[in-house]
C-alpha cells in the first residue's frame, strides 16, 4: 500500500464538504490517509477513536455521501479515485475482494465517483451496469427516506428549545421533525440550530412575537436570515424620560424606546 495520499480540492473545497463540523471533515481526511489502494478501509471505528471524532462524524460522512459502508464494517472512499492515481508498478490490490466486487458489478454502481475514468489502474473490472432514470430516483428516495433519522439529532434539539423556553414541544411530533429534518438535509449542523434559538429567544421573549419561538417558525425557511441576523441591541427609556401618550402602549422598558 502507498504511503502517500493525495486529495483533490474538487472535494474538499466544495460547500457539502466545507458546511461539515471540522472533527468530520478531519475524520475523512484521515480515513483517506488510511485507506488501501482501492480506498477500503477496514477499521474506521478505530480512526474514529483515535483522533476523538464521534458515531456522529462517520454517520455524517455516510449520509453526504463521502464515504460507503459494508455490513461488515469496512467502509470505502466514495471519490476515492478523484483523489489518488496509481501507476500499475505501485498498486496492490485490495484484500476486500467480495466488497469491491460489489462495487464494480453493479450493486453500487450508482454510486458515481468511485469506478475509475479511465486513467486511473484497477483490476479486472467487470462491467458496470448502466444508470436509469429509474435508479436515480430510488437511490434519492432511499436516502431522504426515515432511515437517515438516525444521524439527526431531533432530541437534543427539542431539548435545548425547551430548555430555553421552559416549554414542552414533542421530540415524536412529525411536524417538529419536519422542519428539523429539511434544514439539516441542507447541511445546517447542531450549533447552527443551537445559535438560532439563543438570538431569536433574546429577541423575542419579552414580547408579542414570543408566540412564535416555536419549531415551525425558528427552523423554516427563514432559518439561514435568523442564523446570520447581527445581535439585537435593546435600550432602555432613561429614567425620568418622557414618552408621549400616543407612545405609551406601544413602548415599554423590555422594547427599543426613541431617544427623545
Amino acid at each position: 500500500m502507498a504511503q502517500k495520499r493525495m486529495f483533490s480540492k474538487k472535494i474538499t473545497d466544495t460547500d457539502k464538504f466545507l458546511d461539515m463540523p471540522l472533527s468530520t471533515q478531519a475524520l475523512y481526511f484521515h480515513l483517506n490517509m488510511d485507506g488501501d489502494d482501492d480506498g477500503f478501509v477496514g477499521n474506521p471505528k478505530t480512526i474514529k477513536k483515535k483522533i476523538g471524532a464521534n458515531d456522529n462524524d462517520l454517520d455524517l460522512l455516510v449520509f453526504k455521501q463521502f464515504i460507503i459502508p459494508f455490513e461488515n464494517g469496512v467502509i470505502v472512499i466514495k471519490d476515492w479515485r478523484i483523489h489518488n492515481t496509481l501507476r500499475n508498478d505501485r498498486y496492490t490490490p485490495t484484500i476486500y475482494q467480495e466488497e469491491k466486487k460489489a462495487l464494480d458489478s453493479g450493486l453500487l454502481s450508482n454510486v458515481s465517483g468511485w469506478l475509475p475514468d479511465g486513467c486511473q489502474v484497477v483490476a479486472s473490472l467487470e462491467p458496470q451496469h448502466n444508470l436509469t432514470k429509474h435508479s436515480i430516483t430510488e437511490q434519492r428516495k432511499d436516502i431522504m427516506s426515515d432511515k437517515s433519522d438516525d444521524v439527526i439529532p431531533y432530541s437534543e434539539i427539542i431539548d435545548y428549545l425547551n430548555q430555553k423556553t421552559g416549554r414542552k414541544f414533542s421530540k415524536k411530533s412529525a411536524g417538529n421533525k419536519k422542519f428539523i429534518k429539511s434544514r439539516w438535509n441542507e447541511g445546517y449542523t447542531i450549533d447552527d440550530f443551537k445559535k438560532v434559538i439563543d438570538v431569536k429567544y433574546d429577541e423575542w421573549v419579552s414580547t408579542d412575537m414570543a408566540k412564535y419561538i416555536v419549531p415551525e417558525t425558528l427552523f423554516g425557511n427563514k432559518f439561514d436570515k435568523y442564523l446570520n441576523q447581527l445581535p439585537t441591541t435593546k435600550k432602555q427609556a432613561p429614567v425620568g424620560s418622557r414618552v408621549p401618550e400616543w407612545a405609551k402602549e406601544e413602548y415599554d422598558d423590555n422594547k427599543v424606546v426613541p431617544d427623545w
